[in-house]
C-alpha cells in the first residue's frame, strides 16, 4: 500500500521581523518565498498533497494561481495566527485539518530545500520506519561550544584546544523538515516521535530566514545560483535545483 505524504505548510500574515516575508518579491521572483516553496513541493513526486495553513489573503492568491490539485488552502483560526501563538498549540491543531498518512511539516523560510532534497528526505524516512518513528533535519555543530565558563562538547583537562574535527558533534534542529505519522501528533502532541531519525543537511541547504539580514543573504545566494535570466514569473515553472547533490549529507543518529 502506498505511503501517503501530506505536507503541512504554515504561512501566517503579520511577520514582524521581515514584513510580508512570505509573499514579497524575493530575488526577482514575484510571489516570493511562498511561490518558490510551493513549486518545490508540487514538483516532488513523493508528495501527495500540500495543505497551506494561512490567514494571509496574498498567500491564498498565490496558491490559487498554481491551480494544482495537490494544493489545499485552509484559513487558520485567528487565535492560532498571531506572533504569540505557541508552536505547541499549532501542533495540536494540525491533525484536525490533515488527512490520514504521514505529515511533512516544512517552511517557506527554507528556500534551498529543493524538490530533490525533499525526495531524498522522504525516501530515507520510509526506509528507516522499522527502526525510527519520525525524522527531523539537523545541522552539525562541531565547534567550541561553551555554557557560561565551561565547554559543553569537549574536555579541557584532556586538551585545551583540540582540532575541531575531533570534537564530539552536536546537532542543531534547523526546522527544515519534520516528518512523522499523523497518529504521533494525536498521541504525543508533537511533530516528532520518541525515536527520531536525524537527517543532516549542509549549512547552505539548511539556511533559514528569520531576521532581515537572513533575508538579504538568502536573496543574494538565490540570485547567485540562478541569475536574473533564469528567474521566471511563470507559475508553472520551477526554479530551485541542487547545484551539487553531494553537498547533501545525511547521517543516522540514535536520539538520546
Amino acid at each position: 500500500m502506498k505511503q501517503r505524504i501530506n505536507v503541512f505548510l504554515p504561512m501566517r500574515a503579520g511577520s514582524e521581523r521581515v514584513p510580508n516575508k512570505n509573499t514579497k518579491t524575493f530575488s526577482g521572483v514575484q510571489g516570493g518565498l511562498c511561490k518558490i516553496k510551493l513549486e518545490q513541493l508540487i514538483n516532488c513526486s513523493l508528495i501527495d498533497s500540500i495543505l497551506v495553513s494561512t490567514n494571509d489573503p496574498e498567500v491564498v492568491k498565490i496558491a490559487n494561481i498554481f491551480n494544482s490539485k495537490k494544493i489545499r488552502v485552509i484559513i487558520r483560526p485567528n487565535e492560532l495566527a498571531s506572533s504569540s501563538t505557541s508552536t505547541d498549540d499549532l501542533i495540536k491543531y494540525v491533525p484536525e485539518v490533515m488527512p490520514d498518512g504521514h505529515i511533512l511539516w516544512t517552511h517557506v523560510t527554507s528556500p534551498f530545500i529543493s524538490s530533490e532534497v525533499y525526495g531524498q528526505i522522504i525516501e530515507r524516512y520510509l526506509e528507516k520506519l522499522e527502526d525510527f518513528d519520525s525524522l527531523m533535519t539537523v545541522t552539525k555543530l562541531q565547534k567550541f561550544i561553551w555554557k557560561d565558563s565551561d565547554p559543553v562538547n569537549y574536555n579541557r583537562n584532556l586538551e585545551k584546544w583540540p582540532n575541531t574535527q575531533t570534537i564530539e558533534p552536536l546537532w542543531e534542529v534547523n526546522s527544515g523538515v519534520f516528518l512523522t505519522k499523523k497518529h504521533i501528533y494525536q498521541t504525543n502532541n508533537d511533530r516528532i516521535g520518541d525515536k527520531p531519525y536525524l537527517f543532516e543537511l549542509s549549512d547552505d541547504i539548511a539556511f533559514d530566514i528569520d531576521w532581515l539580514p537572513d533575508y538579504k543573504i538568502a536573496e543574494a545566494l538565490y540570485f547567485s545560483m540562478h541569475g536574473i535570466s533564469e528567474l521566471s514569473n511563470n507559475y508553472d515553472k520551477g526554479h530551485l535545483k541542487i547545484n551539487n547533490p553531494k553537498q547533501l549529507k545525511e547521517r543516522e543518529i540514535r536520539s538520546g
